[in-house]
């Protein structure tokens, strides 16, 4: 069995699973089941009504979970996969627990092949969060992993910069991140 198969068959179990993405180590939990993301939470001692981002592996996964309007479409178009955390309006599908109440999610679309094998293979978002309790520097290394999760896939060294993170329905950028530059311009049009 490969290491996706093993990260997939412990998501199915409300399992945690550290996996690499193109910018840091993040910690995946099956973002549609509440009880796995409140493990989320307690590996990271993270206070429950802060948000935590999810993944998703295509488009089509995206729009199940957000609403997504002309003008963040063609935003994610331009972006994503890549770097680039788009906060939506959330769908009722996902726990309310992952929005922290404000009704929006951040989407992360990585730019990493295991990610997106993992999370296509599973077949539903997965969470989007660091490998590091809160406030700690995001791991870039399997060694620099300090949450307790259940099985972790080596990707070797990341770079390490996080991502930018935009709200799409403000058109600004919460955390200044990869290619934020790029991401400024781009939003700069959209006005």
């Amino acid at each position: 069995m490969d290491s996706i198969d093993r990260a997939v068959r412990v998501l199915s179990r409300d399992g945690l699973v550290v996996y690499p993405t193109e910018t840091v180590y993040g910690l995946g939990a099956d973002a549609l089941s509440e009880d796995a993301v409140m493990r989320v939470y307690e590996a990271k001692n993270r206070p429950p009504g802060k948000p935590i981002s999810i993944a998703v592996s295509d488009m089509e996964m995206l729009t199940a979970v957000a609403v997504v309007d002309d003008a963040a479409r063609a935003f994610i178009r331009r972006f994503l996969p890549g770097p680039v955390t788009v906060v939506l309006p959330a769908k009722s599908c996902l726990p309310e627990v992952l929005t922290g109440g404000t009704g929006l999610i951040g989407i992360r679309w990585p730019d990493h092949e295991v990610a997106i094998a993992i999370i296509a293979r599973f077949d539903s978002p997965i969470t989007a969060t660091s490998a590091n309790v809160s406030d700690d520097i995001p791991p870039t290394r399997p060694g620099d992993v300090s949450v307790p999760n259940d099985y972790l896939v080596d990707g070797g060294e990341l770079p390490g910069t996080p991502s930018t993170v935009v709200d799409l329905t403000t058109r600004r950028i919460l955390r200044k991140g990869a290619e934020w530059e790029a991401v400024e311009a781009f939003l700069k049009t959209m006005r």
